[in-house]
Parts: C-alpha cells; sequence; structure tokens
C-alpha cells in the first residue's frame, strides 16, 4: 500500500511538473521554460539530478610519512561550492567551503572557520545536561584557528565575499589526531570549489620520537615526543603556517623538523593537484575585487608621502600620538582625493590611503634600516622586571617592554582543583586532565577602549595556549600543587603574548616553583618588496626584531618563538604572503634565538632562579602514609575523621593509592593543626577488652537522624546505635526519647560484625518491654512450653533470643507491627468479655 501511494505521489508530481503548475508562475516564467528547452546549462548537475548510484565518487590516497592518507569527494554535501572527506587511519574528517556571490560590507575578507567535535564519531554521548553539542569548546576554538592561518593568506587580495568553511569529525579512532585531517580537508575543499583560492596546501605534524623525526604521529608517540609541529606548506616548499611546542628542543633540530614538514607537504599538494584536475570546478571570476584604481593611488602618494615619512621618522612619538597624527593625514588627503574623485567610491578612496601609508612605511625600513621608534632592525625595546609585588599572592611579577605591559599572578591549589577533561576530549586529544594552567586577560582599557569584558575570545584563546606551551616544559610534572598562572595585559603595544611568558616565567621563580629554566619570548616581524604580479616572488626584505603594534599591522609576518637560552619550548608563525621561502624562515629562527637570549640575560637581573622557601602566605602539600591496619581509624566511619579535619582546619585530604594520602593546607598553620590531629589519630590506642553479652555504661557524643553515636570508653571510636536497638516501640529520631549529647545510657554488647568489623550494641535488651508486648508473649507461650535453663559456661537463650532480634532488625520490626494488631485486638476482646460480665451480674442481681 506505502510503495502504492509513493508511485502516486511521484507521478503526480512529474505530471504537475509537465503542466507547470508545481511552481509559481514567475519562476515557471524564468526557469522552468529554460530548462524544458536548453536542458540544463548553467544549473549545477547535482542540483538538478537525484542521487543515482551513491554518486560520482572520486579520490586519491597520499602516502604520507608511513602512513597512508586517503582523500574523496563526490558523495557528502554535494550542495557545498566544495566538499572533501581526508582519512587518516580510521580517523576521518568532512570539511565544506562555501562563498558567497555578492560581496560583504566588511572592509576586509569575512573568512569564517569553524572545527566541531563530534560526540557520536568517538562513540559516546556529550555529558553535557542536553546531552547534546553546545558551544565551542577551547580544544575547538584552537583548531580552528590553526585551519583560518593556514588558507586566509592564500585568498586574492581585495576579496571580500563572505565564506565559510566548517569540518566535521565523521569518525575518530582515537589514535590519529583529527587537526590534521580538518586542514587538509579545507585546501581540498577549496581547491575542488569555484571559489577564487590560489591554493592547495598540504599539512602535517611532526614529532621527535627516540630522536628520530615522525610525520603525523599517533596519539601514542606524541605523548613521547619532543616536539609537536604543525607545518603548513604551498607549492615550491614555501611556509604558510607554523604551530608548535617543545620540550627544549636544540634550534637546529628545530630547523630540521621544519624543512622536514615542508618535504611532506609537497606530497599532500600533488595529490590534491592530481585530484583537482580530475573533478575541480572552474574558479569564478568575482563581479569585483576591492582594490584602488592607479590613478586614485597616483594621487594619494602626491599628496600623503611627504606627511607620513615625518611622521614614521620621527623617534618622539609614541603609539597613541603617531595614530592621531596618522589620523589627522588620512583625514587631510581623504577629503582632497574626494574633491579630485567624486564619483569615486569611499571605500576606495579609504582603500587608496591605506595602501599608500603601508608603502611608505615599509619602504623607510627597506631602504634606511631604521624603525618608527628610532631602533635599527634587531634591537630590543627597554625592558623592566618586578617581582613579589604583593605579599597575600603566592608569585607575582610584572614584566614592561617598550609600551608592553603585562602582570602574572601565580595561585595554588590542591590537585584536585586541576582541570578535568570530559570523556569526548579526552579520546580527541588524549589529555585526562591539567595541573598547570595559564589564563591570558586582554581588558578593553590595554588598548585605550572601552567594551565588553566578557568570556575569552578566540584571539585570547590563541594567546593563552601559546604561552602556556611556552612555560609548560620547564614546569616539573611532579609538582605537589595544581598551577593557575593569570596573566593580565595591562598595557599593550606589540607582542603582548610573548610578555606573557616573559612575566609568567619570573612569577613562577617568584613563587618558588622549581623551573628547569627561565623562559623568554620574542617577536620577529617581517617586511618585503614584492612583485605586485607576483606576491611569492620577494625582490627584498627585513626582518623585525620585538616588534610594535604597528609593524604587526604593516608588515607581512608575527613570528614569535619562546624558550630557554638552551632550546626551543613554543612557536608561531602568522603569515600574511601567499607563503615564504625557507631561507627566510630559517633567518628569522636565529634573529628569535638571539633576542631571547639577550631578554633572558635582563630577566636574571630581578630574579635569576625560583626562590628556595615559599611564601609566607603559600599552601603546604605533604605525602602521608597510613598502613592498611590503620586506614579505617584514620578515615573513621564514613570519612567521619577526615569530614571532621576538613571544617575544623581547612585542609585537603586526597588518597592517592591503598596507603598513601595527600595533605594539602591552606598554608603552615593550617597544616601544623592538621598534623597534631592526624597524629593523635594514628597513636597506637590499646581498646580495652570487650565480653560477649556484658553491659557497659556508653556515652552519646552525636546525635543522627537514623541512630546515636555512643563511646564505649574515652579512647575508642564512636558507633552508631542504631534506633531499631534503642527501644522496643519504632523510633524515627533519637530525640524522640529525649536523648542528648553528653548523656549516659546501659548498653549490652553482642560482638563484632564479621564484615564490617563494627560493634553490636543494643539499648533495647536491656529496657522492659511496654505491657501489650509483655501481655503478647505471654499469650504466645504454652503450658507445655517451660522456659529452659543452661549452664552458666554457655550463653542463656535469653541472651541468644537479644542477639538474634540484633540480627534481624527488619523480621523484629514487622514483627511488633504485627503484636500492635494483636494488642489491638486483644484488648477490644478484653473489652466485649467485661460488658458482657457485667451485664450478666446485673440480671442475676435483678
Amino acid at each position: 500500500m506505502a510503495a502504492n501511494m509513493a508511485k502516486f505521489r511521484i507521478s503526480k508530481c512529474l505530471k504537475l511538473v509537465r503542466e507547470n503548475r508545481l511552481f509559481a508562475r514567475g519562476f515557471r516564467s524564468r526557469h522552468l521554460a529554460r530548462w524544458q528547452t536548453e536542458g540544463t546549462s548553467g544549473v549545477r548537475w547535482i542540483h538538478t539530478n537525484p542521487w543515482v548510484d551513491g554518486g560520482n565518487v572520486s579520490g586519491v590516497s597520499v602516502e604520507v610519512g608511513d602512513k597512508v592518507m586517503r582523500i574523496s569527494t563526490g558523495k557528502f554535501a554535494r550542495f557545498a561550492d566544495g566538499c572533501a572527506v581526508v582519512e587518516i587511519g580510521d580517523t576521518s574528517a568532512m570539511v565544506t567551503a562555501v562563498s558567497r556571490t555578492r560581496p560583504s560590507s566588511a572592509g576586509f575578507l569575512p573568512l569564517t572557520v569553524d572545527y566541531r567535535q563530534k560526540a557520536a564519531a568517538a562513540g559516546r554521548i556529550p555529558t553535557t545536561h542536553l546531552r547534546r553539542e553546545l558551544a565551542q569548546t577551547d580544544r575547538e576554538i584552537l583548531v580552528s584557528r590553526l585551519i583560518d592561518r593556514s588558507i586566509r593568506p592564500l585568498f586574492p587580495a581585495g576579496y571580500m565575499y563572505e565564506t565559510q568553511v566548517i569540518s566535521n569529525l565523521l569518525a575518530v579512532d582515537g589514535v590519529n589526531d583529527p587537526d590534521i585531517a580538518s586542514i587538509n580537508g579545507a585546501s581540498t575543499a577549496l581547491a575542488l570549489s569555484d571559489c577564487p583560492w590560489n591554493g592547495p596546501i598540504g599539512a602535517v605534524r611532526v614529532g621527535i620520537v627516540d630522536d628520530e623525526y615522525v610525520i603525523n604521529p599517533t596519539r601514542r608517540q606524541l605523548s613521547r615526543s619532543k616536539l609537536n609541529l604543525v607545518v603548513t606548506g604551498a607549492e615550491r616548499n614555501l611556509v604558510v603556517m607554523l604551530e608548535g611546542s617543545a620540550e627544549n628542543v636544540l634550534l637546529p633540530d628545530f630547523q630540521r623538523a621544519i624543512k622536514t614538514g615542508i618535504k611532506e607537504t609537497q606530497k599532500i599538494i600533488r595529490g590534491i593537484q592530481t585530484l583537482q584536475k580530475e573533478v575541480g570546478k572552474e574558479k569564478r571570476t568575482p563581479p569585483k575585487l576591492f582594490t584602488p584604481p592607479e590613478d586614485i593611488l597616483e594621487q594619494a602618494r602626491k599628496l600623503a608621502t611627504e606627511k607620513l615619512q615625518v611622521v614614521f621618522t620621527d623617534p618622539t612619538h609614541h603609539k597613541f600620538s603617531r595614530d592621531n597624527a596618522v589620523q589627522e593625514i588620512r583625514a587631510e588627503v581623504d577629503e582632497k582625493l574626494k574633491e579630485l574623485f567624486p564619483d569615486a567610491e569611499p571605500f576606495m578612496i579609504s582603500e587608496a590611503i591605506s595602501v599608500v601609508t603601508k608603502q611608505v612605511f615599509r619602504s623607510l625600513i627597506l631602504d634606511t634600516y631604521q624603525r618608527c621608534d628610532g631602533r635599527d632592525i634587531t634591537s630590543l625595546r627597554d625592558i623592566s622586571c618586578d617581582v613579589d609585588l604583593y605579599k597575600p599572592l603566592h608569585g607575582s611579577a610584572l614584566f614592561q617592554r617598550g609600551q608592553t605591559q603585562v602582570l602574572s599572578t601565580v595561585t595554588f591549589d590542591s590537585k584536585q582543583s586541576s582541570l578535568k577533561m570530559d570523556p569526548i576530549a579526552e579520546i580527541l586529544g588524549g589529555i585526562k586532565q591539567k595541573d598547570f594552567m595559564l589564563h591570558y586577560v586582554f581588558p578593553p582599557y590595554a588598548t585605550n577602549e572601552t567594551g565588553r569584558v566578557s568570556s575569552n575570545s578566540r584571539r585570547e584563546l590563541g594567546h593563552g595556549a601559546l604561552a602556556e606551551n611556552a612555560l609548560k616544559p620547564v614546569v616539573p610534572s611532579d609538582f605537589p600543587f595544581t598551577i593557575r598562572l593569570t596573566a593580565e595585559v595591562l598595557e599593550s603595544n606589540g607582542s603582548s603574548s610573548m610578555a606573557s611568558a616573559c612575566s609568567g616565567s619570573l612569577a613562577l621563580m617568584d613563587a618558588g616553583v622549581p623551573i628547569s629554566a627561565p623562559v623568554a619570548g620574542v617577536a620577529v616581524g617581517l617586511v618585503t618588496r614584492t612583485d605586485p604580479d607576483n606576491p611569492t616572488d620577494i625582490q627584498d626584505y627585513k626582518l623585525l626584531t620585538d616588534i610594535l603594534g604597528i609593524e604587526d599591522y604593516m608588515g607581512d609576518m608575527d613570528f614569535k618563538m619562546a624558550g630557554t637560552k638552551k632550546g626551543v619550548t613554543a612557536l608561531q608563525a602568522d603569515i600574511k604572503l601567499p607563503g615564504l621561502p625557507l631561507k627566510i624562515i630559517m633567518e628569522a629562527c636565529q634573529q628569535a634565538t638571539m633576542a631571547k637570549s639577550d631578554i633572558i640575560n635582563i630577566m636574571n637581573r630581578a630574579l635569576a632562579k625560583p626562590r628556595n622557601t615559599r611564601k609566607e602566605y603559600g599552601p603546604v602539600s605533604e605525602q602521608l602514609k597510613v598502613p592498611m591496619a590503620k586506614r579505617a581509624q584514620f578515615v573513621g566511619p564514613g570519612g567521619y575523621n577526615i569530614r571532621r579535619m576538613t571544617a575544623e582546619t581547612g585542609v585537603t585530604i586526597t588518597q592517592v593509592d591503598e596507603e598513601t594520602f595527600s595533605v594539602f593546607a591552606p598554608n603552615t598553620a593550617a597544616m601544623n593543626e592538621a598534623r597534631e590531629q592526624i597524629d593523635e589519630l594514628l597513636k597506637d590506642k590499646r581498646e580495652p577488652q570487650l565480653d560477649f553479652g556484658a553491659i557497659y555504661t556508653a556515652t552519646i557524643t552525636e546525635i543522627r537522624e537514623s541512630g546515636v553515636m555512643v563511646k564505649l570508653f574515652p579512647t575508642m571510636q564512636p558507633t552508631l546505635l542504631h534506633n531499631s536497638q534503642l527501644d522496643h516501640r519504632r523510633v524515627n529520631h533519637p530525640s524522640a526519647l529525649g536523648f542528648d549529647v553528653g548523656q549516659e545510657m546501659s548498653v549490652k554488647y553482642f560482638g563484632r560484625d564479621p564484615a564490617t568489623g563494627m560493634m553490636r550494641l543494643s539499648r533495647k535488651v536491656l529496657v522492659a518491654p511496654a505491657s501489650s508486648v509483655v501481655k503478647n508473649l505471654n499469650l504466645a507461650r504454652t503450658p507445655t512450653s517451660p522456659w529452659v535453663t543452661q549452664t552458666s559456661g554457655e550463653p542463656k537463650e535469653e541472651e541468644n533470643d537479644e542477639l538474634e532480634e540484633v540480627e534481624s532488625e527488619d523480621r523484629q520490626n514487622e514483627r511488633e507491627q504485627e503484636e500492635g494488631q494483636v494488642e489491638e485486638a486483644t484488648e477490644s476482646s478484653d473489652r466485649s468479655e467485661n460488658t458482657s460480665a457485667s451485664e450478666s451480674t446485673t440480671h442475676a442481681a435483678t
């Protein structure tokens, strides 16, 4: 029946299409007539034809290192401008690219990259309260930045059309990292699409495992690797993007890793080009590229060049005075250009002034070797350092480099305060928890602006991750505390992330963290003169050490390197050109290394090594060994002793293994107080020998809802006397019997529970039962069953009955309910008998 109905609907729709009755009149007039007469020329085949045989799937396989990377297209997401699926091992990532055909109103390339970790790809369910993926995690944002920085430099100049690249994980095997597959998938999707893009690119991860270079290491190999470097390259061995962290790797090894990675990326590029020739779409020509006309540029040069040269050669200017002077020149030139070109778009005039400003700024550096603040190309700005700013802080430092100022503070806490990863992030990232965290904060006042102070932006997360990677290798892994390092930028004029690494290193040493060596970071810029028709043809260039904010904006590269005097711990290169030769990258590494050593020498004047003693207000942590035989004595019933110590002293006690406990105290005084209590608990105490069936006087130490905690002797641990053993009647709360802390009562001892070792006590057996209970017991006895007496050497039958009552509390409670019902019935029967007897007496008297 269902199949027949489906056939009827399809045939009906085909009939309506033939009769031009399925769509609106306007749509029929514009499209249906052309489709029927001209076919589907000009319309994408995949948009006008149904799914047939799973689509036209094409793919290539590329051997990268010792693994095979499979790239395919044509099966999924056919409505996108470009789609590619990249598989490494059993990890698969699908990346789509879509670019609008109408220009955006933004004055830049509106490129959006979203990398999403799907829980289903890892075979898990999200742990959020809605059990679905919500906002992007930090890991997703960092990988999105990797993809963005890899593909953005290859878009043509003046291309301002909204473009979106989305990476979805289809499957994750927990062995191969999906970020490399996502970068190559984005490259393939853009290369196969009709979007204007000067790709493709290739990306690999390089590691050093057992002194051997490994391409795209597995997660287990990466955990043993001294290097984690992501390299993105273009054709002709050009470097497009670098991102890496290392365990103090020597500079020659680091440079060799970059060269090895670039060599492997060429294999991926050739594979993508093969697929592009087979199924790639012809690149569309944008209706308009937002580049200023040559006549407007020429007039702008005549009006602004000399004035801008005066500003950029005056070393007395600081950040805001220089910016204000440039803005005044821009406003004056803008008015004159509008008079000369009244029909020109305002954006074109503004863009022409920006192009001229960059040309003047860069020409002064290339021709005179001088920078706008008067330094030569390898000089550092003035640096000052200060530590131990406030006593209550565990560690603090202030790092000032030129007009960039960063305040770093260190906070210690227990291991329980470490950042716990959710199961999905653990599978994808391989990290269970983080004991060292660096949080980078960039408030609006750092650049004399106003704005919303909210959660971290993508930029803040990226800068914080870079500074954290720079410092993490020198922090000892067995440090007894969780470390949170906060780097707050108070003033910013270039390279605030590297200033955060410098101030963070000083703050850690001020806090007494035994780091292996001081760490410093520096940013190296680049200014080039290229062929206007070929941006990759570099005719002249200059590398700039310790760049300003304006040099970062006007230049072609932001190359950040951090590390110790011995080696490199972190690296990040943002390149604005479609690629740089390896020669320039190697020179930048050398120049950054020399500057890094000079900065460490200046930092050593303030504090050269970690402090031997911790601060007065610093926390204390100790490892405590508790024998298995005393563990119950130390922990107490239900963890009572640990909870009591936490409430009274403020310490945190965590069990490490069967016999080891970690004790964290916020200060030394709290630790001394906790140590006294721990010594008292672990003191060898000889408990008195208790006799089975003996009666003892117990003191109430605590009132609970389930019963009372009592002590038989001062040296013994409190024991719970349950409500069921307090009285023959049902007791919901001990307060119903009038009990209070400190009150004494008589209890009978019935040995220890064989499973838990807890004492079994009862007050109920010593309390006379209610009269109704006695009556029921008398009714239940028979003359032929007298009480049996036994010898004094064995427990009497009465004691056995009492012990049985203690062991079967639930049955006793049920029996008491039944006895209550029997009691009511007996009393009712007695009342009826008495009434009958009185009536009989009355009749007899009458």
